[in-house]
């Protein structure tokens, strides 16, 4: 038989009943209701269920079929305005299967009133767990269990190649709950890294991003508390199912689970474990799965990852934001505190809530390949008995969660100190930098450094562009019969190379001009001090010298004053000067001095006789 789609609603005075049966024979259904129960047959769909409230069969009842395969059925309900509750568990609607032996081992007896007698009971969520600790493990007496209510054992020894990437402890069927804390704090403690965490702290930009998102449960908590102060009670309900989850909830099995008190409350503590870590991928991921979903729900939760059983919610609280801090990609206290005040809500939501939350990590587990033993170990039975309790349970649960405080300092991993330490490094570094922004200020001016440097750069440009320069100079010269200050500085560094402190010509192979070299600072200064030396000299010669006229039929033959000043303005133009002591003898035959009709860097020494036969000194440029 198959067991048909099926959804159920319900007002004041009916409870409707939606069982979807495609390609069904019409002609041939059944349908009975008593009390509780319901049964419906249409070949080859059957379904029974165990209804929520009584129902009565008093000729109101109806049953209408569609051309979409749809029966609709009306019951009504045996007290007119009675609310039935947990109509959306679709699960826990399911009748269980009858034992097919002749006497059950286990049979449960009058299972809706005994459900309301443990649930009106007062749960302390604070008790000792001294037994827990106490308890001495062994292979023999007490194996080592693990899974939904610590109910399960021995399933690692068959399938342990394939869990070894599921979970991080090795062989949990001979290790006991006490030595899994043990190796868990150890191995968290080895992997804490403080430069990512501090990295995460300052340039927390991305995880500032993740808090903006809102997942659904905000937005049907926000709704839940407008309906509460909302005067009508007829609202719809705030969490709904999609079709995949309604059909997931009809593949499960119902069945029920013993569990005695504290194996409960460990079963509570391990939901608040796993919607914690539920509740971070959410955040990281923006509500879109992917590959690394089942490892963060995993990484994060040490029921899942260390078969944890824990005894307090601060054991647990602790656990997770260890975890946070030491595993994932964002590592952020800001996302532990996030992830808390989101389970917190879920809680408060109710068991729909929660119960799409497991769905959805079902759905998760289901499509990874090693994280779908998962689901058989706990998933899909937390999915069936979170449809039996009561919400008031998870109210309360969210209460003591609430109330519970969780700070850095108990993390154990020293988070303020390394805080506090980074801010200091980082108010001495800003003081540094201001520092040097001071010292910085204090030093000259940009400008008095380029006008020292361009001291430099000028006798070397002026040293490379003289032969350009050299046509406009003559004329400048040559106009005022004396030399020009501004063009002082670039004939003083052609001449000094060749002029020694005498004003005789050097030996050009043997003094060359270097201005890339510190030996050339030692050859311009003495070139300036031989410059000022001829410039002095031709200063003397212009008032002291008397020039006669050549032999005749000379070409250079000038009789005029003019002529004259023409040859000392070109004298005066090359700053040549007769050395001191040498001075013309008006007796004799007179000295002259041959100008060439172009520049020349080569100054010469010239020789001549006088008409006793002696030798005298002549200066002029080497045409």
């Amino acid at each position: 038989m198959i067991t048909p789609a099926f959804e159920l609603s319900q007002d004041p005075d009916f409870l409707t009943l939606r069982i979807k049966v495609p390609y069904s024979r019409v002609s041939e259904f059944d349908v009975y209701f008593e009390g509780r129960e319901f049964r419906f047959y249409a070949k080859p769909y059957f379904l029974r269920l165990i209804l929520p409230g009584r129902t009565v069969e008093d000729g109101r009842e109806k049953a209408t079929y569609d051309d979409t395969g749809i029966f609709t059925i009306q019951l009504p309900k045996e007290v007119p305005g009675e609310k039935f509750e947990g109509l959306d568990m679709l699960t826990a609607l399911l009748a269980p299967k009858k034992s097919r032996s002749a006497k059950p081992l286990i049979e449960e007896l009058d299972a809706g009133n005994d459900e309301k007698v443990v649930e009106e009971e007062d749960f302390d969520w604070e008790i000792e767990q001294t037994p827990y600790e106490e308890m001495k493990e062994s292979s023999l007496c007490s194996p080592c269990t693990y899974g939904f209510g610590n109910q399960k054992s021995g399933v690692f020894s068959r399938l342990q190649d394939e869990l070894n990437d599921v979970i991080d402890i090795k062989d949990p069927d001979t290790i006991p709950a006490a030595e899994r804390r043990k190796r868990r704090l150890a191995a968290e403690a080895t992997k804490f890294d403080p430069d990512h965490y501090l990295a995460d702290f300052f340039e927390d930009e991305a995880i500032r991003h993740i808090l903006k998102y809102k997942p659904w449960w905000i937005k049907a908590y926000t709704a839940k508390m407008a309906s509460e102060e909302c005067v009508d009670s007829s609202q719809a309900a705030v969490v709904s199912f999609t079709e995949d989850e309604k059909e997931q909830l009809r593949k499960f099995t119902n069945r029920t689970f013993l569990l005695d008190k504290r194996t409960c409350q460990q079963v509570y503590l391990s939901l608040a474990d796993i919607l914690l870590a539920y509740c971070y991928e959410i955040y990281v991921t923006e509500g879109e799965n992917n590959v690394e979903s089942p490892w963060n729900i995993r990484k994060l939760s040490s029921t899942l990852c260390w078969l944890e059983s824990f005894t307090t919610i601060s054991e647990v609280l602790v656990s997770f934001g260890r975890r946070v801090i030491c595993y994932p990609l964002y590592r952020h206290f800001g996302l532990v505190t996030r992830a808390l005040n989101d389970t917190i809500m879920i809680l408060q939501l109710g068991k729909s809530a929660v119960l799409k939350c497991l769905l959805d990590i079902h759905k998760i587990f289901r499509e990874n390949d090693p994280a779908y033993i998962l689901n058989d170990l706990y998933i899909t039975d937390y999915c069936i008995w979170i449809q039996k309790v009561k919400s008031k349970k998870l109210t309360a649960l969210a209460e003591r969660m609430q109330k519970a405080e969780l700070t850095k300092a108990q993390l154990c991993f020293e988070l303020d100190e390394l805080e506090a330490a980074a801010f200091l490094v980082q108010a001495e570094e800003k003081e540094l930098k201001d520092s040097d922004t001071d010292v910085s200020k204090q030093q000259l001016p940009p400008s008095e450094g380029e006008l020292s440097g361009s001291d430099d750069s000028s006798s070397t440009s002026s040293y490379e562009t003289e032969d350009s320069d050299s046509d406009a100079q003559e004329s400048s010269a040559s106009q005022d019969g004396k030399i020009n200050p501004s063009q002082s500085t670039l004939e003083d560094e052609r001449t000094a190379p060749l002029i020694d402190c005498n004003g005789l010509r050097r030996d050009t192979g043997t003094l060359t001009l270097d201005v890339r070299n510190d030996k050339s600072k030692a050859s311009l200064q003495s070139a300036s001090i031989s410059g000022k030396l001829i410039e002095e000299l031709g200063e003397q010669m212009q008032t002291a010298i008397r020039l006669t006229e050549p032999a005749e039929g000379s070409p250079g033959n000038r009789s005029d004053d003019s002529s004259g000043s023409s040859i000392a303005q070109e004298m005066g133009r090359s700053s040549l000067a007769y050395p001191q002591g040498l001075s013309p003898d008006h007796n004799e035959m007179r000295q002259f001095l041959e100008v060439t009709p172009e520049s020349n860097t080569h100054l010469l020494l010239d020789t001549t006789k006088d008409a006793s036969g002696a030798n005298v000194d002549g200066v002029g440029w080497n045409g």
